[in-house]
């Protein structure tokens, strides 16, 4: 469609929803939206995180484990590991900053080094997020992997990312690295975390390094534009792409939970996204962390009933999730759901698909709140647009740009691509409920900087410093955002068109 088109909103004569409900425990960190935005200042978020002592720098790694662990929070759980049987296995921020320098430690005798790319390739389980945030610990680039990938798609991404280190479980290592590892010269250190003191040819057993291994030093110093993670895209469009994100995006994520997901120190926080991609990374550890939470670590893949069951006994108080779990909870029925108490969940929050009305209104039918829906890519590097716990909602809308976040809406032609003005620039499209691609002003902290060797495509995401999604939406006149579906891959280069010719600078 062009962007002169109207769509209908799917609930034309529904009123926003108003989710700043007296009962609530907590009162919301976004009661005023209009005056947030207006007064919202970047710096300021960058002056509430505490940074490396000494004036040293910023390391997400201390953000969100080291400088909790060294204050009230030190005897707080940090992570809770649920496993399938139920019992759990609590890891505090005190134990978590010992055991993440210890990482970090096995990393430097091993001779993994700042920048070095180390990759995990596990499922929902403790030492991956050990892992992660002691390799950030260390300097170097902490890079996931889908435990699901074929062999080839794990060769892909270890050689494009040039991975030095792996962590992983001997099962996963034999079905997946080992019959391509001879193609991967650079992939020096195998790191199994169930070696049992065996560990297999090539590889070495993480538990003992790490029980020898001497407590860590000073975290690395580290400057707020040093690579932090690489995730990959999918590659179901053509080759995965590398995603190259800073340090610096601790400040969006802060901000992220602060607003979209409504975090307070001590919450219990889940999150159903897979670790192996951006979002189960970043919202589902690395937010919650930074503002002290609880972070729930459930292994496998819940069905209806266990998930219940982990609401329930865990107390959760915020949970992320997708559409499909919500539509997998409904198909299982409301006797389900009666049998459990959800009174301790405060807020639920969805995100990585459209969220239909049949599967809102089952939603919050079951439990007693309405589902705040958000948008992200893996190139934003976080949450971008998002209905707020304590706003007027929605229902079907992305919702509305987080503070700090610039949107607009770009002119495009029959084709879904934007449309150059008679400048060579952007056209923003002002007229409400008219279709355009969606795009943010280059400016935010979690903005990706760079597709890993692919200087070209990276360029061609930004026009006159805006950001392009690729995504078509339309603008109410309340400033909501609404999904009508993908456009041109704004990537691809056009007759006539292309990027700004240069990388934007989001540091303001």
């Amino acid at each position: 469609m062009t962007a002169g088109s109207n769509a209908s909103d799917p609930a034309p004569a529904r009123p926003p929803l108003d989710t700043d409900s007296a009962s609530f425990v907590v009162r919301s960190t976004l009661v005023d939206y209009g005056q947030v935005y207006a007064e919202f200042s970047w710096d300021r978020v960058r002056q509430v995180l505490s940074g490396l002592p000494d004036g040293r720098g910023v390391n997400i790694a201390h953000e969100a484990v080291d400088r909790h662990a060294a204050g009230a929070l030190a005897g707080h759980d940090a992570l809770r590991f649920v496993r399938t049987d139920g019992t759990t296995h609590p890891l505090s921020y005190a134990e978590l900053a010992e055991q993440t320098g210890r990482f970090a430690s096995v990393l430097q005798r091993l001779g993994i080094e700042r920048a070095d790319r180390v990759f995990s390739l596990c499922g929902r389980i403790p030492e991956l997020f050990v892992a992660a945030l002691g390799t950030l610990k260390n300097g170097s680039v902490f890079c996931p992997m889908f435990s699901g990938f074929d062999p080839e798609q794990g060769r892909q991404r270890l050689k494009r990312g040039s991975g030095r280190a792996l962590v992983t479980t001997r099962e996963l290592y034999r079905e997946t690295v080992a019959p391509v590892r001879a193609e991967l010269p650079e992939l020096v250190q195998v790191l199994l975390i169930d070696a049992d003191g065996e560990p297999d040819p090539g590889t070495v057993d993480l538990v003992a390094l790490m029980r020898d291994a001497p407590p860590y030093g000073d975290i690395v110093a580290m400057q707020s534009e040093d690579m932090a993670m690489l995730h990959f895209t999918s590659g179901t469009t053509g080759p995965p792409k590398g995603v190259v994100h800073v340090h610096d995006a601790v400040a969006s994520l802060y901000v992220a939970g602060l607003y979209a997901l409504g975090l307070h120190p001590k919450d219990v926080y889940w999150s159903t996204a897979d670790p192996g991609w951006v979002s189960g990374n970043s919202h589902g550890v690395i937010t919650p962390l930074v503002h002290g939470a609880t972070v729930l670590i459930v292994e496998g893949e819940p069905d209806a009933e266990r998930t219940y069951s982990v609401l329930a006994d865990q107390r959760v108080t915020v949970w992320y999730t997708t559409p499909s779990v919500l539509r997998m909870l409904m198909a299982a029925g409301p006797a389900l759901a009666a049998a459990h108490d959800l009174r301790a969940l405060r807020h639920v929050a969805s995100g990585g698909e459209p969220l239909d009305a049949e599967v809102f209104a089952s939603a919050q039918e079951t439990f007693g709140r309405p589902v705040h829906d958000t948008w992200r890519q893996t190139e934003t590097g976080g949450i971008m647009l998002a209905n707020f716990p304590g706003s007027p909602i929605r229902p079907g809308a992305l919702g509305r740009p987080l503070p700090g976040v610039k949107a607009a809406v770009l002119l495009t032609d029959a084709d879904g691509r934007f449309v150059r003005g008679d400048d060579g620039g952007v056209v923003l499209v002002t007229e409400p409920g008219a279709i355009g691609e969606l795009a943010f002003r280059a400016d935010w902290p979690s903005m990706f900087r760079g597709y890993l060797r692919d200087d070209a495509r990276y360029r061609r995401r930004f026009v006159g410093g805006w950001y392009l999604t690729g995504d078509l939406v339309r603008r109410d006149a309340d400033g909501y955002y609404w999904f009508i579906g993908r456009g041109a891959d704004p990537a691809e280069p056009a007759p006539g068109q292309g990027g700004s010719g240069r990388a934007p600078n989001p540091r303001r």
